[in-house]
């Protein structure tokens, strides 16, 4: 996350709101292709001219686009290089996330502008992130491009959230929809942010944090999959919450030069959202010997290795070993029951299909994050009944048993001396303790 000074940030919600909206009124409305009008202002990263063999994968490409061929798209995406450049990206993204297939003109043309709707609630937040956004990439530009590339940012995030309204916003979401913006450009970026909100990042925009810590919670099984010896070193570090700030930005915060982050794109547009985990997993793994040296009770030592991305980081290594790892072992045959506990309806679970995935609207993500949210809410409201119940009863068991006790010794007491036994060594003691219980149970009744 480039534009983040401090990781505990992430994720938080903002309250600020602002009515401000400094975007042209004919700008950022869904486009009905894939086709870019205007070219982004970032052209792309590379600068120099393609291979034979990269010339052919870009046909590839091309012809899997043309031909909705999602699964050979996808390995085109995971093999070493990706989808090569910038240019032949927007084409492949917009049709990766399926905005083809849900935007029509009758849609468009009853869209309203969205400037005419009411501002989000966290507008306040969003303008306070923009205006650190662009740190590490691009480069070499002047003030004024700059000042433009953040009005369109704020313009796409504050669409999307206006036409999205039940969507919160977490810091670190201006850190991806940037990402969107350089490559696809501001006329494409924002049907490609809705669709990425609603249908891949949804968990991430709940009204809790619940919906990203339940991906955190597969780490532990998946690097146990991985790899026995270093799960086991790590185990005391738990919980994992160190892959929160990548995890949850799709590693736009922690990624540094663009080519990178737009060749990792490549690959977790390609894959379902789970895939995400599986990627840290064998980033950790990457770095077994450093970790190894390392005592397993120096949590503070781990936490600030195992919180950073290795530099460099070898993109096409690292993906390849993600892939095959999740190929060998899918969230449903891991070593756990954490997979079965999570809702049906978090992306973990909607977005294990591509080809349903494509073809999944925007209603049908607000449906399952309004069911997500709910169940969340249930679950938060049990856990608190339960946190209740325990209190009182931790709060009035002594005095219940101190009580009891005091009642069944006077009785005990009242007894004896009742019963014609002369007051001897043995009946003295009971007797006392008789007196000082009726003294209690007076004063507490």
């Amino acid at each position: 996350m480039a534009t983040i000074a401090d990781d505990s940030d992430l994720g938080t919600r903002a309250n600020r709101s602002d009515n401000r909206d400094d975007c042209p009124r004919a700008e950022l409305e869904p486009k009905l292709s894939v086709d870019i009008d205007v070219p982004p202002l970032e052209q792309s990263w590379r600068k120099l001219p393609l291979s034979e063999a990269e010339q052919a994968k870009v046909q590839a490409i091309l012809e899997a686009c043309r031909d909705h061929d999602l699964l050979a798209l996808r390995n085109l995406a995971v093999s070493p290089g990706g989808l090569i450049e910038d240019e032949v990206r927007r084409t492949a993204w917009p049709v990766l996330l399926g905005v083809n297939n849900q935007t029509t003109g009758s849609d468009v043309a009853a869209a309203p502008s969205w400037q005419d709707l009411p501002p989000h609630r966290e507008e306040g937040q969003v303008d306070l992130d923009v205006n650190r956004s662009f740190v590490y990439y691009p480069v070499e530009e002047s003030d004024a491009r700059l000042d433009l590339r953040k009005a369109e940012l704020s313009c796409i995030i504050k669409a999307t959230l206006r036409r999205h309204p039940i969507l919160c916003y977490f810091q670190g979401y201006h850190d991806i929809v940037q990402v969107l913006l350089l490559v696809l450009g501001a006329n494409a970026a924002p049907a490609a942010a809705a669709r990425l909100s609603l249908l891949r990042i949804r968990d991430f925009m709940l009204p809790t944090m619940s919906g990203a810590l339940s991906h955190l919670q597969l780490l532990p099984s998946i690097l146990r999959a991985a790899d026995a010896e270093l799960y086991k070193h790590l185990s005391q570090t738990a919980p994992f919450y160190f892959a929160l700030p990548a995890t949850l930005t799709l590693y736009a915060h922690d990624v540094q030069e663009y080519g990178d982050i737009a060749r990792l794109f490549d690959f977790l547009l390609a894959s379902e959202a789970v895939v995400s985990i599986y990627l840290y997993a064998v980033i950790v793994v990457s770095r077994k010997k450093e970790l190894l040296e390392l005592e397993a009770d120096e949590h503070d030592m781990l936490h600030s290795i195992l919180s950073k991305l290795p530099k460099p980081l070898d993109l096409d290594l690292l993906i390849g070993n993600a892939a095959k790892l999740f190929e060998n072992h899918p969230p449903a045959r891991l070593r756990s029951w954490t997979w079965f506990s999570i809702s049906g309806n978090s992306v973990l679970k909607t977005t294990s299909n591509l080809t349903k995935l494509a073809s999944q609207t925007l209603l049908d993500g607000e449906r399952y994050f309004k069911r997500h949210a709910a169940e969340i809410q249930a679950y938060d409201s049990r856990k608190q009944a339960i946190a209740r119940a325990n209190f009182l009863v931790r709060r009035y068991r002594r005095p219940a048993v101190a009580t009891m006790t005091t009642v069944v010794v006077a009785f005990l007491a009242l007894y004896l001396s009742r019963g014609g036994a002369s007051i001897d060594i043995l009946t003295r003691p009971l007797l006392i303790l008789r007196a000082e219980a009726w003294a209690y149970l007076r004063a507490v009744i």
